[in-house]
């Protein structure tokens, strides 16, 4: 059964609803895969983990929790003040309803679930939206980067290819108010060697890697 390393409760309010994060993150040697042969072992590591260090920088001051099954994932997240949410043998999904699920505990109302590479994420906090489903897709309206939810609401986590239809779909049927946002730069993220091309995103990825990649 999972544990979670958490203080006991988030402490960011928005028109009386209190608000959370949720970023779930893999171990950083095993990210960015498909950018083999575009970066070395080393800076794809390197790189994930500076993306998700911006990710969790971005939420202040909401309170950030990492759902992981790494322990150098927790030790960094530790390091940046983010409460651990430990999830081994869950999967992406099982790790999120898990989180959610453990936020709701601690008092949260509200929960901004974001990916941990997502290269321009500095609007993550006007997500946080009382009482209203906001999703965020990404360019191809197939995944979905961001989403805010009152953690009271049923709507299991659907990650996975196509996971923005179905979490829309979940989405009309709680009878809840939905927002879609086709956010330019939420809505980029940092998968294969053609994103890391893209003109908003290289620059990030040079900056991050430093001058090495350059």
């Amino acid at each position: 059964m999972a544990t979670d390393r958490t203080p006991a409760r988030t402490n960011f309010y928005s028109d009386g609803v209190e608000i959370a994060a949720l970023i779930p993150v893999k171990s950083f040697r095993a990210a960015k895969a498909r950018l083999q042969g575009h970066l070395t072992p080393d800076q794809r590591a390197e790189l994930s983990r500076k993306m998700a260090t911006r990710v969790v920088e971005a939420m202040s001051p909401i309170p950030v929790f990492i759902a992981c099954d790494d322990e150098l994932v927790a030790n960094w997240a530790e390091s940046l003040g983010a409460a651990v949410l430990w999830s081994p043998g869950l999967g992406l999904n099982g790790a999120v309803d898990h989180g959610t699920s453990t936020i709701a505990g601690k008092g949260a109302d509200q929960v901004i679930i974001a990916h941990g590479d997502l290269p321009l994420p500095m609007a993550l906090p006007e997500l946080a939206r009382p009482n209203t489903i906001v999703l965020v897709p990404d360019r191809s309206l197939d995944g979905t980067n961001v989403l805010s939810r009152p953690c009271s609401v049923s709507l299991p986590a659907a990650y996975g290819g196509g996971s923005f239809d179905r979490h829309l779909q979940a989405a009309i049927a709680s009878g809840l108010p939905v927002e879609i946002r086709r956010d330019p730069l939420l809505s980029l993220d940092l998968d294969t060697v053609v994103d890391a091309e893209h003109p908003l995103i290289a620059p990030v990825v040079r900056n991050l890697l430093g001058a090495t990649n350059r």
